[in-house]
């Protein structure tokens, strides 16, 4: 369906039990809101509703052509408006990628919206950024930072039919990816202009540069991250702990990439409706 918040239009897909829960699902890069297809399912078998929009940028009536739009109090101004738009006063959060920082910062920022926080490959941006100053190993990962952020980098990835985006598919999702999958995010980011709004959220929020300083989150949190997550240091999850002060568990994956709900669905889905059954322990005195 098509909503309107913040003068801008939204693709979102809500779907499941009318009156279950609410969970929001925040996509990352390089992807949209179908990078959720294998773990909505699991979530309608528990009687979730599921939210899941396509991101500003990645709708094609949500594009806004300044990089200074995508800085992430506009990127979390639209997840709390399409939750207005629908009537959600209070969400279960859920983000992948940079879908993750967006959570992180709802989590931070806006607690009063947010039940319950699972948060997918990406730390805390506090502890992701502190891991970057100290962690050689951090340091290592985030290299790919500056080479997302430069000018000319939707050039390069488009050029001699997308062949260096096909690419970075086959690498990143270290070849256990399905062609369809690999298609379906090649195809989104081949339409005009969403390669170029979706790098604008590396430039308008330099992973590597000023602190963001989120502060701690109270809302009952997961984060999942996977070993073999090349973006990712083994001190930037743990120290995630550190800037959660609600209740709190770290899911770590052996045998998965950085692309944990499309490679892990069973798991991601899991974890979120562990949290949400916690909620409802919490809220009411029976699970």
């Amino acid at each position: 369906m098509k909503i309107k918040a913040n003068d801008l239009v939204f693709d979102v897909d809500v779907a499941g039990a009318e009156d279950g829960e609410a969970v929001l699902l925040l996509h990352g890069f390089p992807h949209n809101r179908q990078s959720w297809a294998d773990v909505v399912p699991i979530l309608h078998g528990a009687g979730l509703r599921t939210i899941a929009p396509d991101q500003r940028g990645y709708s094609d009536g949500a594009r806004p052509t300044g990089v200074a739009a995508y800085a992430l109090p506009h990127l979390a101004a639209d997840a709390l408006g399409v939750l207005d738009a629908l009537g959600v006063a209070k969400a279960h959060v859920v983000g992948h990628d940079w879908g993750a920082a967006v959570a992180w910062y709802l989590g931070a920022r806006h607690p009063d919206r947010v039940h319950t926080l699972t948060a997918v490959a990406i730390p805390h941006l506090d502890a992701y950024q502190h891991a970057f100053e100290v962690d050689e190993e951090q340091r290592h990962s985030s290299q790919y930072v500056d080479f997302l952020m430069a000018e000319d980098t939707a050039a390069h990835f488009l050029a001699d039919d997308a062949a260096e985006l096909w690419a970075w598919f086959r690498q990143a999702g270290d070849d256990v990816l399905t062609p369809e999958q690999i298609r379906r995010d090649v195809d989104t980011h081949r339409r005009p202009g969403v390669l170029h709004a979706a790098l604008n959220w590396y430039r308008a929020n330099n992973l590597v540069g000023e602190p963001f300083r989120f502060g701690p989150v109270p809302v009952p949190t997961t984060l999942i991250w996977s070993v073999r997550d090349v973006a990712v240091s083994t001190l930037a999850a743990e120290d995630t702990a550190k800037h959660v002060t609600g209740p709190y568990k770290l899911v770590t994956l052996r045998e998965t990439s950085h692309w944990q709900p499309q490679q892990a669905p069973d798991v991601v889905a899991a974890e979120i409706i562990e949290r949400v059954a916690g909620h409802r322990y919490t809220v009411t005195g029976v699970s």
